[in-house]
């Protein structure tokens, strides 16, 4: 059962975490306005659309995505200031253990926690969904990729240089077929290519096919050599269409847990190479909330020590941990898309490091 201590640390925990989270929201939107109020204008985005929907959709996807920096920061913000205000030195002296203590910041953590899993696994994505859709409408219409290779069902192997959705048209694109036991079948290049929209139908431009005949059979004493084609301009149909290999790398922020499951697995089967990206979008929602544990441990550890410099000395100290606890993510998230790092433990270890960090600090914390 709650005690008035307990409510009176959860209160205070909650109402300054959503009281920095409105302030940061605020600034995040000022200055996201200020940078696409010109493209918003010149493409006459609805008042109503934008604030009614692209922001309320822009404040639950990245208050959510900082949501457990904004925690590290408002229980340093709360503790330094009971601190200072020596509210924490008689709690210890009451005769309750540290653990006590720390008791109402873990319940106030778990229900943050919750939230933020309820919101990544089940409202994020769409909300994100409707985010995109206005920025695609009205700011950010153009995809471009660069260097695409895939591998297709049936032995299919797709390339191209680059695509950009504002021409519309592939440039440089390859297709091999092999044989089951990996012979090339047939070769294509076209210089540049276009689907037909919402088919798979394709024009392609100064072409050149080449079928190859392995083993040089031999038909009426003659030995077939490969076959070899090529044109101007050519209707085609192949097994996929432009939006099948020209994506957003955002586009796995609109899927639900067991969606994204599906297309890393269907990626994974064309031999996409941008398979970690989205193995990471997938952990980090479940990883990304348990990081509060770490930075509320660590919060309470730093802050609960009365210090000469006041307050700003425990928020420089906390903003020192999120700084480095957010260049040990880029670093391991950078790992596991350049050089085969594991996705699951790239979003995992730095929790798991912080823990550690967190446990010493608590260990040596004042009791």
């Amino acid at each position: 059962m709650l005690k008035k201590f307990d409510i009176y640390i959860i209160r205070k925990f909650l109402t300054t975490f959503f009281f920095m989270l409105g302030v940061i929201m605020l600034l995040a939107i000022v200055f996201d306005i200020s940078e696409k109020l010109s493209e918003l204008i010149d493409n006459k985005a609805p008042i109503l659309e934008i604030f009614g929907s692209y922001y309320v959709n822009f404040l639950i996807f990245y208050g959510n995505t900082f949501s457990s920096m904004i925690i590290f920061v408002s229980v340093i913000w709360f503790t330094a200031k009971m601190a200072q205000d020596s509210e924490i030195i008689p709690m210890m002296f009451s005769g309750r253990p540290f653990t006590r203590i720390m008791r109402p910041y873990m319940i106030a953590a778990t229900i943050l926690m919750l939230l933020s899993l309820w919101l990544n696994h089940f409202i994020v994505p769409i909300s994100n969904q409707k985010r995109l859709d206005f920025e695609e409408k009205y700011y950010r219409d153009r995809i471009v990729v660069t260097n695409y290779h895939a591998e297709f069902p049936g032995n299919v192997s797709v390339y191209f240089d680059n695509y950009a959705s504002d021409d519309g048209i592939v440039y440089g694109l390859k297709i091999e077929k092999w044989t089951e036991d990996r012979k090339l079948k047939s070769y294509l290049f076209a210089k540049s290519a276009t689907n037909l929209p919402k088919s798979k139908k394709w024009i392609l431009n100064d072409y050149y096919v080449r079928k190859i005949n392995p083993n040089e059979e031999v038909q009426d004493n003659k030995v077939l050599k490969d076959d070899l084609k090529a044109g101007v301009k050519m209707d085609t149909i192949f097994n996929f269409q432009i939006e099948d290999i020209a994506i957003r790398d955002n586009f796995a922020e609109t899927m639900s847990y067991s969606e994204l499951k599906e297309f890393i697995k269907k990626e994974r089967d064309k031999g996409a190479g941008n398979i970690p990206t989205y193995e990471i979008e997938l952990y980090r929602r479940t990883s990304y909330p348990f990081a509060t544990y770490v930075l509320t441990l660590i919060g309470v550890a730093v802050s609960s020590r009365k210090s000469r410099g006041g307050i700003g000395v425990n928020i420089a100290i906390g903003l020192g941990f999120v700084f480095i606890y957010i260049f040990a993510m880029k670093v391991t998230t950078v790992a596991a898309i350049n050089v085969g790092f594991p996705a699951m433990l790239a979003v995992w270890l730095p929790n798991f490091l912080f823990g550690i960090v967190g446990l010493y600090l608590y260990k040596i914390a004042p009791k």
